[in-house]
């Protein structure tokens, strides 16, 4: 399998999208190549809770009665309570007299939540301006901040910051550089080849980058000379450079940890080596490496091949998803469908199109049903110039690099652009994820980022997933406290044999799409369950089958149905069909709801 780097110079004369022919097995490595304000402590002082009381309940709609139970509440609890108005949503503020420490807030906070009839409750925080970070370099990374193609970071810090998360990137090592320094974490060398890898042993525990450049034709016949691209380095800046040091740049997870796992030295990297690597870096065992101190949450791969995804691959990445890492891989760099490229288009990944600064999917980027999201891989060149100039670097993103043409040099900064520099974009919005929520699977996280795109500002020939990914708003979802919508419907409907029977729910107000984690809600009372196919219709008529005659004899189903239904429009009518296909054995639907 041959495989390349997915980024490019924003600032060398020439840069192609597409790689270097290279010798069998091996690949050429290509040219192409704000922190807000401190948020409120931790354990700050409670004053106020917010108290949202289910529709039904007289405290909904009079003061008097949520003033009378905001006190017996109190009582209870051994605390103060008292209602003190109501908000526009119709929720109750209820004031608890002044400080409270956070524990006994906590106390009261559960009298609420045991209350069927209190839908939420939830402390009265604070909000701080958000202001920039005093990166020297903050102002140039329209990617993380720029309102029209940039993915809405400096709103998601007051979430997380990456603090406890460990992203493994698998790249060309790592070059000494004090804007990442600090979080680095140990790695290691995965290139089993000395003369490939330059450091006269192969494998190792040093995944110090070497360099990868190369001479003309040694890559391969016909084969150009290349520099030392310091790939890794930067995709690790965009990852995880430090934040308010007074220097340089901000990374997206600037408080994660980045473990250089080096697989890509001259003339890119061995199928082999990698995948030895995405083990490693996941937890799992690699005879003749020691294991890994600390796993990582998240896995990036700008690098890549053509190809479809090889069974190495993708056996690879499913022992790593398994074993709960979230693996996001570049999409390439061919302006071509992502499907004929590996790893982009393995399952169990996230691949990530580039998109540029004006909100349209970047000239080189690849695209297509494989693509799940797109993010700011930049674009160096206006459409009127000649193919290959760059001629507006500020339109490329910044990061961490080193000087050195072959060897390294002094440390840095540089625009690449490539799927390359899109891809630790995503890497860092998991590890913000997993930061905020650690019980977040891998399938949740890529669910939630999907969920919460928003459309690109321009336009994306041949399909850039579901859209541009958004770090406030991926954030804002996986850490609401606030209930998801529900609606039900309690009306029974008598289930005959051998025939079929429907139950409405009209779903408004719910914006965009249904959520990848759809809850069904399903009361069915029959004595045969095994006679009966269950199935939600969608609005447009798409059918998501949640029971198919299973279950034999047994009476009654009260279940409740996860559905992936993020392609389907949310306000409408939903539907539950009930067939029933035997004689014998009858019964009724006695409710189901949806919550969004």
């Amino acid at each position: 399998m041959s495989v390349t780097l997915l980024a490019g110079s924003a600032t060398a004369s020439v840069a192609l999208p597409g790689a270097e022919a290279a010798p069998a097995g091996r690949a050429a490595a290509s040219t192409i190549p704000a922190p807000g304000a401190p948020a409120a402590p931790a354990a700050a002082p409670v004053e106020n809770l917010i108290v949202g009381y289910k529709s039904t309940a007289a405290e909904a709609s009079s003061n008097s009665a949520a003033a009378t139970d905001a006190a017996a509440k109190g009582k209870k609890a051994g605390k103060k309570a008292a209602f003190d108005r109501r908000l526009g949503t119709g929720a109750a503020l209820v004031s608890l007299g002044g400080a409270t420490a956070p524990k006994d807030a906590a106390d009261l906070m559960a009298q609420f939540r045991s209350d069927p009839d209190v839908a939420y409750v939830e402390p009265d925080t604070r909000a701080y301006a958000m202001a920039a970070p005093n990166d020297t370099e903050y102002a140039k990374q329209w990617d993380l901040f720029e309102p029209t193609a940039g993915m809405n970071v400096p709103a998601a810090w007051d979430k997380a910051t990456g603090t406890g998360v460990t992203v493994a990137v698998l790249d060309t090592g790592y070059v000494a550089h004090s804007d990442l320094a600090a979080n680095i974490v140990p790695g290691y060398d995965f290139i089993s080849s000395s003369a490939a890898a330059r450091d006269g042993n192969g494998r190792d525990s040093n995944p110090a980058d070497q360099g990868d450049w190369n001479a003309a034709g040694e890559c391969g016949t016909g084969s150009r000379a290349s520099d030392s691209s310091w790939h890794g380095t930067h995709v690790a800046g965009t990852i995880g450079a430090a934040a308010n040091n007074a220097k340089g740049i901000a990374g997206v997870a600037y408080n994660a940890k980045i473990q250089p796992v080096r697989v890509l030295g001259k003339c890119g990297g061995a199928t082999s080596d990698i995948v030895d690597a995405i083990t490693w870096a996941s937890g799992g065992t690699v005879a003749g490496v020691p294991a890994n101190a600390n796993p990582a949450k998240v896995i990036n791969m700008s690098l890549g091949g053509s190809g479809t995804c090889s069974t190495s691959y993708q056996n690879a990445i499913n022992a790593a998803v398994a074993r709960g890492t979230t693996v996001v891989v570049a999409a390439g760099n061919s302006n071509t469908d992502a499907a004929g490229f590996t790893p982009a288009s393995c399952s169990n990944v996230i691949t990530v199109a580039a998109s540029n600064r004006a909100g349209d999917r970047s000239y080189y980027s690849n695209y297509g049903a494989s693509i799940d999201v797109a993010a700011p891989g930049g674009e160096t060149r206006r459409a009127t110039d000649t193919p290959g100039t760059v001629t507006t670097p500020e339109n490329a993103i910044l990061s961490t690099l080193n000087t050195g043409l072959t060897t390294p040099g002094s440390e840095n900064y540089k625009p690449y652009q490539g799927t390359s520099m899109a891809a630790p974009h995503v890497a860092g919005l998991a590890a913000l994820m997993v930061a905020a929520k650690p019980s977040l699977t891998p399938a949740q996280i890529e669910a939630a980022i999907k969920t919460n795109t928003r459309p690109l500002a321009g336009t994306c020939t041949g399909g850039c997933g579901t859209g541009l990914a958004d770090a406030a708003a991926t954030l804002n979802a996986v850490t609401s406290t606030t209930p998801a919508p529900g609606f039900e419907n309690t009306m029974n409907v008598n289930i005959f044999d051998n025939s079929t029977a429907e139950s409405p729910i009209t779903v408004t107000g719910v914006a965009g799409n249904a959520p990848a984690t759809l809850k069904v809600g399903v009361d069915i009372k029959h004595t045969y369950i095994g006679d009966l196919k269950v199935d939600l219709v969608a609005p447009d008529g798409s059918v998501y089958t949640l029971h198919n005659r299973a279950g034999g004899s047994a009476d009654n189903i009260n279940q409740t149905y996860t559905v992936n239904a993020s392609s389907e429009v949310a306000n409408g009518t939903w539907k539950l069909r009930v067939n029933d296909n035997a004689g014998g054995d009858t019964g009724y639907l006695d409710a189901w709801n949806l919550a969004f």
